[in-house]
């Protein structure tokens, strides 16, 4: 296969508080160790944000290859920033109340029917607030079951709320608590559709992407981690509905890393979202690969996510598996193998050593993205 010259990426970023700014910084970082692992050059331009994406671009070299690749981050931090406003009590009342409606709707159901892992990683926030809820109750009755007058609850109602709040909010937060409580109101209107803020949102990133791909290159390639998979299933789906020609005759590489479509996918109000789904599993331009890990507990591991939308006429995207270890030193995986919302990140993240998976070279790499389906990424020009 020849070597990509030149190429575009469209990138759809998980659920982070991350800016395009923050998005871009963090690319050069992994590019650089990707640079440093794989023994090439990688220079990248300063960033130019706009209204709807930050674009940059990035020249990676070394002796019998040059690629350039312009890049656009599609963050949705303004989202974050909207899901998270209010004060934590407000936070809390609404991530609870998208938490009923993610059972109502069947998501629970189908997280543990496909990926019990994944259905621990829902309730696992909650569990975690309807702890702090038990623990403060208990020391609110302390005057209660010691049998002392009532007035005594006037203390230990007030050392109750003083452990919620400057005890225990503190230490859940250390696990992204209500940062989480935000991810599945997002989830919601991802599914619904019925949030016009959300939804005029979807509606300029479709036209960036629409411009985006209408640019001369090789190769696109459309890379998306977690939450941002269903954001990007969501956008090219509106591109396509709106030019059904716009991929044809191009090489298109539809990149879903840690995948969550199925978080939004799984809730039944969530038809367009599935149809989207199905409308980028047929395009005949689009080679759809669902990059997966086992120790990756917060995506769909081993499930045909095409399939599962209903989509079962469809192509299925090509399971891609890779390993986390392998691509950090023994005791970098150490520090982190825990701290399973940092490995989740890994696939957008540098690495220590050479691996079958390597998100710059996806990205900026002088080979194709078919290649890495194929036989992950050995074969690199002189290697």
């Amino acid at each position: 296969m020849t070597l990509i010259s030149k190429r575009v990426v469209l990138h759809f970023p998980g659920f982070e508080p991350l800016d395009g700014r923050a998005h871009s910084a963090r690319y050069e970082r992994s590019a650089k160790q990707s640079a440093a692992v794989w023994d090439f050059s990688v220079l990248t331009s300063e960033p130019e944000y706009g209204a709807d994406s930050t674009r940059f671009k990035v020249k990676a070299s070394a002796d019998g290859w040059e690629t350039n690749s312009q890049i656009h981050v599609f963050d949705h931090n303004a989202l974050v920033e909207k899901l998270r406003v209010g004060g934590r009590a407000t936070q809390i009342v609404r991530g609870f109340q998208s938490a009923f409606q993610v059972v109502a709707y069947g998501g629970m159901a189908g997280y543990f029917r496909h990926a019990w892992r994944f259905g621990l990683f829902f309730i696992f926030p909650f569990l975690m607030m309807i702890l702090g809820f038990a623990l403060s109750t208990t020391i609110a009755v302390i005057p209660i079951g010691m049998e002392l007058p009532a007035f005594h609850l006037l203390w230990s109602v007030a050392l109750a709320l003083c452990f919620f709040v400057f005890a225990f909010l503190p230490f859940a937060e250390r696990f992204y608590t209500l940062h989480l409580f935000a991810d599945w109101r997002m989830a919601i209107a991802l599914a619904r559709m019925s949030d016009s803020q959300f939804n005029q949102w979807l509606d300029r990133r479709a036209e960036a992407a629409r411009a985006a791909l209408s640019e001369a290159a090789d190769e696109y390639v459309i890379s998306s981690h977690s939450m941002g998979s269903s954001v990007a299933a969501h956008v090219i789906g509106m591109v396509l509905e709106r030019d059904p020609n716009i991929l044809s005759g191009k090489r298109v590489i539809f990149a879903t890393l840690g995948s969550a479509i199925l978080q939004c996918a799984l809730l039944r109000p969530a038809e367009l979202l599935r149809s989207r789904v199905g409308l980028i599993a047929r395009c005949a331009s689009v080679s759809w690969l669902d990059v997966q890990c086992l120790t990756d507990a917060i995506h769909f591991y081993k499930v045909p996510v095409v399939a599962v939308c209903g989509q079962r006429d469809a192509r299925p995207a090509k399971m891609i598996f890779i390993r986390v270890k392998q691509m950090l030193t023994v005791e970098h995986y150490r520090k982190i193998k825990k701290d399973f919302l940092r490995v989740h990140r890994q696939y957008v993240l540098g690495p220590d050593l050479q691996a079958s998976f390597d998100f710059t070279l996806l990205t900026a790499g002088p080979r194709s993205g078919i290649v890495f389906a194929e036989s992950g990424y050995s074969k690199m020009p002189g290697l």
